[in-house]
């Protein structure tokens, strides 16, 4: 009788001991998954806020680029990182009293003008623009050259024909140019509707460096790995738990059988 009882006690004692601390093993990586991915999540939402700003842009000068309506992410910047091709968010109250966005076409020391063949020439080179419409470039009546100021922009919206830009102030002092200290971002992607991520202005690689795109894609990916191992830590929990009990009651069913 005591060599029975102190089997029985052996065998449960067994099986408590492998299903309890599979299970506690289980919630552990459980609350480390969920832990890691409120730092990814959190810090990824951070990050962005400091780096990045939404605008909503209000007409369809920047058309088809970006449309009226649009939501757009625009990188904060330092002035000097201002180059060829980008599109820029700035706010001259000689212009607007708003934040304006268009696209930045030549710098400080440049010479710019429009159109030999529909397309425009800075520095004496030709730019390809396959961001424009074949209408709004065909339509276009162009301007004669203009040499930018040191430490200003000229500027043109992408819908030619129809944008309120450089070319309707050209008769200003400053060449209906923009100084480099107006502009408060560069716009990375249109998120409303989800294009994505702006082109590269690969017609202006001829006359210099790019600005490279800002870490929105790695802030995108760190957010949705927060969320990932959110969710699937908060499920692995439970579901460890439950596979642990069953364990525990598989070994005590074949203790009880044993018998």
């Amino acid at each position: 009788m005591t060599g029975r009882s102190t089997t029985r006690t052996a065998s449960r004692g067994g099986g408590a001991g492998r299903g309890p601390a599979g299970g506690r093993t289980g919630q552990r990586l459980s609350s480390l998954a969920v832990a890691l991915g409120m730092v990814l999540f959190l810090g990824g939402f951070a990050w962005g806020a400091v780096v990045y700003r939404p605008y909503t842009v209000p007409t369809t000068s920047m058309a088809p680029t970006i449309g009226a309506g649009d939501r757009v992410l625009a990188q904060r910047i330092d002035s000097g990182d201002v180059r060829r091709g980008d599109v820029v968010v700035f706010q001259d109250t000689n212009w607007a009293d708003v934040p304006v966005l268009k696209r930045v076409v030549a710098v400080g020391g440049d010479t710019v003008s429009c159109c030999e063949d529909g397309r425009l020439k800075v520095n004496g080179t030709k730019i390809d623009e396959p961001y424009l419409s074949e209408d709004e470039v065909a339509g276009f009546g162009g301007f004669p050259e203009v040499t930018v100021p040191e430490g200003r922009l000229f500027l043109l919206g992408d819908e030619r024909a129809g944008s309120v830009d450089s070319t309707s102030r050209l008769t200003d002092a400053a060449h209906g140019t923009v100084s480099r200290g107006a502009v408060q971002a560069r716009v990375d992607a249109v998120v409303w509707p989800m294009e994505g991520m702006l082109k590269a202005p690969t017609g202006f690689e001829e006359l210099g460096a790019l600005s490279s795109p800002g870490p929105l894609r790695t802030v995108v990916a760190l957010v949705i790995a927060g969320t990932v191992l959110i969710f699937g830590g908060a499920a692995y929990g439970p579901l460890a738990g439950r596979a642990g009990a069953s364990r525990v009651r598989k070994a005590d069913a074949g203790v009880s059988g044993g018998r």
